[in-house]
């Protein structure tokens, strides 16, 4: 709004005020907000840099365990003890409270077994199947925990960036244009008093005996 559509008025003036303060207050509100997501976001950075790590090191050991497992059992006989599992994992959606934002979280069952769950005789096959399919299932909650940290890290970076907009509008924009037209309002409404000041003075003046 440009400053001149502003009524010189001082109900306009008090008006402005009060948005001015509503404005401010509004906008450190946001800063703060805007931190604490922030530091929030570089938390939940640390804790995915931790688990991508994990992973990458798991998965290396999963699969080292699975050529040991292949070369004693052949790939048919990890095949056939991979396909004899009864029970998938089953996975869990609800949500949580991030710093005011919702963000998913995952629960996973099942995942890790007990020899006797997993669906292949104990009897017909070596340990190494045994330590291959526990590798995997390690790596598998890991691979979980990392999908809730990154999704919550987007979440948290669409806020911040919605933050960052408005506390930027309101620094930028918005308030300096109040205070601008707070001032001109303000220097009018001076105006207007000394002009009408002036007025009375020769109106005064003219009504004097001469």
């Amino acid at each position: 709004m440009a400053i001149r559509e502003y009524k010189a008025t001082r109900s306009e003036l008090l008006e402005l005020r009060k948005r001015i303060k509503t404005s401010e207050k509004g906008y450190k509100l946001l800063k703060m907000k805007r931190d604490s997501l922030i530091m929030e976001f570089f938390q939940v950075l640390d804790k995915a840099k931790e688990i991508r790590q994990q992973i990458t090191e798991k998965y290396r050991i999963a699969r080292q365990k699975m050529v040991i497992a292949e070369a004693i059992e052949g790939a048919v006989g990890v095949k056939s003890a991979a396909f004899a599992l009864l029970e998938n994992p089953q996975l869990e959606l609800s949500t949580k409270n991030v710093m005011g934002i919702v963000v998913p979280q995952i629960d996973a069952k099942s995942v890790r077994k007990r020899l006797d769950e997993r669906g292949y005789g104990i009897i017909g096959t070596s340990a190494r199947i045994d330590e291959a399919a526990e590798a995997f299932e390690n790596l598998v909650e890991d691979i979980i925990i990392a999908a809730e940290a990154e999704t919550t890290m987007r979440k948290l970076l669409d806020e911040i960036e919605k933050t960052k907009r408005r506390v930027n509008a309101l620094e930028f924009r918005i308030i300096p244009e109040l205070t601008s037209a707070e001032a001109f309002i303000r220097m009018r409404l001076e105006e207007l008093e000394r002009e009408n000041i002036f007025r009375l003075k020769r109106l005064k003046k003219a009504q004097l005996p001469s």
